[in-house]
């Protein structure tokens, strides 16, 4: 893969950017690029009876699972804080992400893909597809990629693969624990079942023993 200075997954909601960016993060943090997830909207306790203090709480705990993950992958993090209902328009969203992007002087980002299961995912995936290529057009040679996340699987095709080390699959999964939900304690989607076994399938994909972690490009006009 090309040599990347400046590296961001960009997921709906905490736990998604870590779950497609977090492999390819992870070893460009090693050859010491700038690495961030990027959550766009917050977590918080939807539970009608909750005080203000125990939706607080979950809120703190949360934010604390979220550093935790990136600090144990070498990473950092950025929550935009936004909740579902309040998300600004598509078009408003693109211009905050490509201003964010300029910002950071990013020159590869990773996302949700097109075929998702969940609107905000959609969401996130046409706001940051929109940035990337206003910046393309603009002459910059940023990349884009979209990661295999369990809900955004319609359409996924594969398009590269990178290889893991069993030290770099620990240091994955041992962020990934941070988070409450991936543990299983939120809800009962097996996390750690699906993406062990997935990095085993893509490997036997790409002829390869071990582990591997699947990417999709996207589409950009090639410049030159």
């Amino acid at each position: 893969m090309a040599k990347y200075n400046r590296i961001v997954s960009i997921g709906a909601h905490p736990l998604d950017a870590e779950l497609m960016g977090g492999p390819m993060l992870i070893k460009y943090a090693e050859q010491g690029a700038g690495c961030t997830f990027v959550h766009v909207t917050k977590g918080r306790l939807t539970d009608l009876t909750a005080t203000e203090e125990e939706k607080k709480a979950y809120e703190d705990a949360l934010d604390d699972e979220i550093k935790s993950a990136a600090a144990a992958m070498g990473c950092d993090s950025f929550s935009m804080n936004y909740i579902s209902a309040e998300l600004p328009a598509v078009e408003e969203f693109t211009k905050i992400i490509l201003e964010y992007l300029r910002k950071e002087k990013v020159d590869c980002v990773i996302t949700h893909a097109r075929g998702t299961l969940h609107p905000r995912h959609y969401y996130t995936y046409e706001a940051v597809t929109q940035a990337v290529r206003i910046l393309h057009e603009e002459g910059n040679p940023i990349q884009i990629y979209y990661g295999e996340n369990c809900e955004d699987l319609i359409g996924f095709t594969p398009t590269v693969y990178v290889s893991m080390s069993e030290q770099k699959v620990e240091t994955w999964f041992e962020g990934l624990k941070n988070y409450k939900i991936f543990n299983g304690k939120v809800n009962d989607v097996p996390y750690y079942n699906y993406y062990l076994s997935m990095g085993a399938v893509r490997a036997i994909e790409a002829g390869r023993h071990g582990f591997v972690k699947a990417y999709m490009h996207g589409a950009l006009v090639d410049n030159e």
